[in-house]
């Protein structure tokens, strides 16, 4: 019998020609859309291009249609309210910068779809990641790779997949590239060949934090900008509008260029810097999820990679007690930001990763 396999579908080129790659190889493939967005916010559900939008749906179950598989809409809302959009919100309350896109993919594609497709007995789930999941007989353990197209890799948003989860994953992406995907949905009469990548966060416009205030009900209270020394500079808008490094819109003048170097949550302060005082040598990591490796029994040499756009660059990981780890860089880097991932890559494995609690300056 063949294998089946559900494919999330957000109506895209990616998972739509993900889709046609595994039917092509012998996969029995179940379309589905995993509707996520909240009944309240009609504006976001008719978004054009969002992955959670009503044109997504549209666009997957025509390409579903096109492929000639079975094709559903599944709710997850529950759980993307809990896991994703309180997750984000009180992020932002306590003076960190979320990553929902990791969140998401930890909680809502990874374990909640996962979940639902091993009960209705199908074997594997796949996305339309460009990343590489590959069994090392040698290690036995699934191994998590970068994908063959360097510029889309999106290993740096998978680091927190477990050895089930990448037992019962397929990514065929991962050995494709860009072009050649857009190339193939042509060739197959795909209507979303050309469609562009989704860019935004789906759930939310560029107002953070009127987001925010909606979801919480809380009144955003203003609070000071102080200088590194604690001298008081003036007053800014709301914590939840500041991230690490940020220079524009702090909305106030200093004559020269400041930018944030901490958020202080209790203290509801932003503290600002000249640019040398936004680099850190190391930082504080917690949550941690290794894939290559069960532990880290003593100091290891890796490439560190602190956001999805940034360069890997080199760096030391010292356990730091349990579920832990600092990371001294090689070089200081700049704009070390609570609450992004930092992940550790072996050459073209991810060895983990995990979330950043402090900076080290």
């Amino acid at each position: 019998m063949r294998k089946k396999v559900l494919v999330g579908m957000s109506g895209g080129v990616d998972s739509s020609v993900t889709a046609a790659v595994l039917l092509e190889q012998g996969f029995d493939v179940i379309g589905v859309t995993m509707q996520i967005w909240p009944d309240t916010n009609s504006e976001i559900r008719a978004v054009e291009g969002g992955c959670c939008s009503l044109a997504a749906v549209d666009d997957a179950r025509r390409v579903s249609n096109k492929l000639n598989i079975p094709y559903y809409v599944m709710n997850f809302k529950g759980e993307f309210q809990e896991k994703v959009i309180d997750y984000f919100t009180q992020e932002y309350l306590s003076g960190r910068t979320p990553n929902p896109c990791i969140m998401c993919n930890r909680y809502i594609k990874f374990e909640s779809l996962l979940n639902k497709a091993v009960s209705m007995g199908i074997d594997y789930i796949a996305t339309g990641h460009y990343a590489k999941i590959e069994y090392d007989e040698e290690k036995g353990r699934y191994l998590l790779k970068k994908s063959n197209d360097l510029k889309k890799d999106q290993t740096y948003v998978l680091y927190n997949m477990t050895q089930y989860q990448l037992s019962k994953t397929l990514m065929p992406l991962g050995y494709y590239n860009k072009n050649e995907v857009r190339a193939k949905a042509r060739e197959l009469g795909l209507t979303v060949a050309a469609k562009p990548d989704s860019q935004e966060i789906c759930f939310v416009d560029d107002d953070y934090g009127k987001f925010i205030k909606e979801q919480t009900g809380q009144e955003i209270k203003e609070g000071y900008f102080k200088d590194t020394k604690g001298n008081i500079l003036g007053k800014h808008k709301g914590i939840i509008h500041y991230t690490v490094g940020q220079r524009k819109g702090l909305g106030i003048a200093f004559g020269k260029p400041m930018y944030v170097v901490r958020i202080d949550a209790v203290n509801n302060e932003v503290i600002l810097g000249e640019d040398t005082e936004v680099y850190f040598k190391g930082l504080i990591a917690g949550d941690l999820n290794l894939i290559s490796v069960e532990r880290l029994e003593s100091e290891t040499r890796v490439k560190a990679k602190i956001r999805y756009n940034a360069k890997e660059v080199p760096a030391t990981v010292y356990p730091n007690g349990e579920d832990t780890v600092k990371v001294i860089f090689d070089e200081p880097q700049r704009a070390v930001t609570p609450g992004q991932s930092v992940v550790f890559y072996d050459d073209d494995i991810v060895i983990g990763g995990g979330t950043i609690n402090e900076s080290i300056s």
